[in-house]
Protein backbone atom coordinates (compact mmCIF):
# COMPACT_ATOMS: atom_id res chain seq x y z
CA UNK A 1 0.00 0.00 0.00
CA UNK A 2 1.52 3.33 -1.13
CA UNK A 3 1.21 6.87 1.37
CA UNK A 4 -2.02 7.96 0.82
CA UNK A 5 -3.54 5.24 -1.04
CA UNK A 6 -5.82 2.96 -0.06
CA UNK A 7 -6.01 -0.55 -1.16
CA UNK A 8 -9.22 -2.70 -2.45
CA UNK A 9 -8.49 -5.16 0.81
CA UNK A 10 -8.80 -1.99 2.95
CA UNK A 11 -12.22 -0.55 1.05
CA UNK A 12 -14.14 -4.25 1.64
CA UNK A 13 -12.82 -4.39 5.05
CA UNK A 14 -14.55 -1.28 6.03
CA UNK A 15 -18.23 -1.96 5.43
CA UNK A 16 -17.66 -4.88 7.31
CA UNK A 17 -15.86 -3.32 10.08
CA UNK A 18 -18.87 -0.51 10.55
CA UNK A 19 -21.67 -3.28 10.51
CA UNK A 20 -20.25 -5.03 12.74
CA UNK A 21 -20.28 -2.40 15.71
CA UNK A 22 -24.11 -2.33 14.77
CA UNK A 23 -24.47 -5.89 15.52
CA UNK A 24 -22.20 -5.62 18.92
CA UNK A 25 -23.83 -2.49 20.23
CA UNK A 26 -27.39 -4.31 20.03
CA UNK A 27 -26.05 -7.60 21.51
CA UNK A 28 -24.31 -6.00 24.42
CA UNK A 29 -27.16 -4.71 27.05
CA UNK A 30 -26.56 -1.10 28.29
CA UNK A 31 -25.11 -0.62 31.72
CA UNK A 32 -27.52 1.23 34.54
CA UNK A 33 -26.31 3.89 36.52
CA UNK A 34 -26.39 3.75 40.42
CA UNK A 35 -29.65 6.17 39.74
CA UNK A 36 -31.55 4.38 37.36
CA UNK A 37 -31.33 0.95 39.88
CA UNK A 38 -31.78 3.24 42.94
CA UNK A 39 -34.81 4.24 41.19
CA UNK A 40 -36.16 1.23 40.08
CA UNK A 41 -35.89 -0.27 43.25
CA UNK A 42 -37.89 2.67 45.00
CA UNK A 43 -40.35 1.91 42.34
CA UNK A 44 -40.36 -1.75 43.30
CA UNK A 45 -40.83 -0.85 47.16
CA UNK A 46 -43.85 1.53 46.17
CA UNK A 47 -45.58 -1.14 44.16
CA UNK A 48 -45.12 -3.46 46.86
CA UNK A 49 -46.84 -1.30 49.09
CA UNK A 50 -49.77 -0.11 47.15
CA UNK A 51 -50.36 -3.82 46.21
CA UNK A 52 -50.93 -4.29 50.41
CA UNK A 53 -47.54 -5.14 51.16
CA UNK A 54 -46.33 -4.28 54.50
CA UNK A 55 -43.11 -3.71 55.84
CA UNK A 56 -42.11 -4.89 59.29
CA UNK A 57 -39.55 -2.92 61.57
CA UNK A 58 -36.82 -5.32 63.11
CA UNK A 59 -35.16 -3.74 66.04
CA UNK A 60 -31.46 -3.01 65.33
CA UNK A 61 -29.57 -5.83 66.86
CA UNK A 62 -31.99 -8.83 67.40
CA UNK A 63 -30.33 -12.17 65.72
CA UNK A 64 -32.61 -14.61 63.84
CA UNK A 65 -30.98 -17.67 65.59
CA UNK A 66 -34.07 -19.24 67.51
CA UNK A 67 -31.07 -19.41 70.64
CA UNK A 68 -29.06 -16.15 70.27
CA UNK A 69 -27.42 -16.99 73.43
CA UNK A 70 -26.38 -20.88 72.60
CA UNK A 71 -23.91 -21.96 70.55
CA UNK A 72 -24.05 -21.50 66.45
CA UNK A 73 -25.50 -24.82 64.96
CA UNK A 74 -23.80 -26.59 62.40
CA UNK A 75 -25.33 -26.29 59.09
CA UNK A 76 -24.74 -29.97 57.79
CA UNK A 77 -25.66 -33.08 59.87
CA UNK A 78 -23.23 -35.56 59.96
CA UNK A 79 -19.45 -35.99 59.64
CA UNK A 80 -17.66 -35.99 55.85
CA UNK A 81 -15.32 -38.46 57.54
CA UNK A 82 -17.51 -41.07 56.61
CA UNK A 83 -18.18 -40.75 53.01
CA UNK A 84 -14.31 -40.66 52.69
CA UNK A 85 -11.86 -43.68 50.98
CA UNK A 86 -8.44 -43.74 52.27
CA UNK A 87 -5.86 -43.44 49.44
CA UNK A 88 -2.62 -43.89 51.22
CA UNK A 89 -0.60 -45.10 48.08
CA UNK A 90 -1.85 -42.04 45.85
CA UNK A 91 -1.09 -39.83 48.47
CA UNK A 92 2.59 -41.50 48.95
CA UNK A 93 3.09 -40.97 45.24
CA UNK A 94 2.30 -37.16 45.29
CA UNK A 95 4.66 -36.79 48.05
CA UNK A 96 7.30 -38.89 46.70
CA UNK A 97 7.47 -36.69 43.51
CA UNK A 98 7.47 -33.31 45.23
CA UNK A 99 10.84 -31.82 45.39
CA UNK A 100 13.11 -32.14 48.30
CA UNK A 101 13.55 -28.69 50.53
CA UNK A 102 16.85 -27.08 48.87
CA UNK A 103 19.31 -26.94 51.78
CA UNK A 104 20.26 -23.10 52.26
CA UNK A 105 23.39 -21.71 50.51
CA UNK A 106 26.00 -20.16 52.65
CA UNK A 107 26.54 -16.84 52.09
CA UNK A 108 29.81 -16.00 50.68
CA UNK A 109 31.27 -12.97 52.40
CA UNK A 110 31.03 -9.64 50.24
CA UNK A 111 33.76 -7.55 50.14
CA UNK A 112 32.92 -3.76 51.75
CA UNK A 113 34.70 -0.33 51.43
CA UNK A 114 36.96 0.41 54.27
CA UNK A 115 38.07 3.97 54.90
CA UNK A 116 41.75 4.24 55.36
CA UNK A 117 42.96 7.06 57.68
CA UNK A 118 45.40 8.97 57.74
CA UNK A 119 47.26 9.78 61.53
CA UNK A 120 44.71 13.01 62.31
CA UNK A 121 41.56 11.25 61.39
CA UNK A 122 41.62 12.51 58.25
CA UNK A 123 40.26 9.97 55.49
CA UNK A 124 42.52 8.99 52.54
CA UNK A 125 41.28 6.47 50.85
CA UNK A 126 38.89 4.02 50.36
CA UNK A 127 39.97 -0.02 50.20
CA UNK A 128 38.11 -3.01 49.33
CA UNK A 129 38.24 -5.66 51.98
CA UNK A 130 37.20 -8.87 52.40
CA UNK A 131 35.87 -10.32 55.43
Amino acid sequence: MLAGRVSFDALVFLPTLSGLKGRLDSMIKPTKTRRQLHQELEEQVRQYLDGGGQVNEVPRGLSGRMDPTGPLVALFEGTSHEDRTPLPEVVAAIEARKKPASPLKAKKPRPRKKVILDDFGQPLRWEWVEE
